[in-house]
């Protein structure tokens, strides 16, 4: 069993205001077991993995890690872009793999961000705003002077601040950013947590479709990454 099963596991319960003791009962074990498979010191049996998923009514695929859809479905082409769009794609001259995989990059962020700034519309927090915004702005600056990069014969002159010194202020610029952002998130007064908004993978997935599956996507890709 990999490291994604307990954490997942451990998400579910709390996602449902259970007890670990309520969720044992129910599912048929001790107590001390579950904390186990939720700690990821012990490994479940078959028998145990769909249970859990029948219990909490996530395919075994959510389970394990192996999708971000709770349904256990794999994102698709037809998920990130329209028909039209892959229509249009294919009948561009010289299109290849190597496009349809960029383009279908892209609009899996662009789908990311469109969800991250429907919540900060909901969380009503203009410093989040802000600081998530000129994050983001860092960010492709940072991606166009990579791309520009990759022909020695661009033109530099359409930058006003040296590569060197551009991409160590823009990774200084992000964490001043993401401090900022900290602060906001964490500015939050006890009698406004009432009205904010419960982010979970249900109501991910229950507000945004396909869009919330993106996301979790890049997030799981991500944290592959980091790790």
């Amino acid at each position: 069993m990999n490291n994604d099963f307990s954490r997942i596991l451990a998400l579910l319960r709390k996602e449902r205001n259970l007890s670990q003791k309520k969720a044992a009962t129910d599912l048929g074990i001790a107590q001390a077991l579950l904390s186990h498979y939720e700690n990821g010191k012990r490994e479940c049996g078959l028998a145990f993995l769909v249970k859990a998923a029948d219990y909490y009514n996530v395919s075994t695929d959510y389970l394990l890690g192996r999708t971000a859809a709770t349904d256990g479905s794999h994102i698709a082409e037809g998920d990130i872009m329209s028909s039209e769009e892959i229509d249009a794609a294919t009948r561009k001259s010289g299109f290849s793999g190597k496009n349809m995989s960029a383009m279908l990059a892209k609009k899996m962020l662009i789908g990311g961000v469109d969800v991250i700034y429907s919540l900060l519309t909901k969380y009503r927090n203009p410093k989040l705003t802000a600081a998530v915004t000129e994050f983001f702005s860092l960010s492709v600056y940072t991606c166009f002077r990579l791309v520009h990069r990759a022909n020695p014969k661009n033109d530099s002159n359409i930058f006003g601040i040296k590569e060197e010194m551009a991409f160590r202020s823009a990774v200084a610029g992000r964490n001043l950013c993401e401090g900022r952002a900290v602060v906001a998130a964490d500015e939050v007064k006890p009698a406004d947590l009432p009205q904010l908004p419960l982010i979970t993978m249900a109501s991910l997935e229950a507000e945004f479709g396909k869009q919330s599956n993106v996301l979790m996507s890049l997030v799981k890709n991500s944290e592959k990454a980091i790790s």
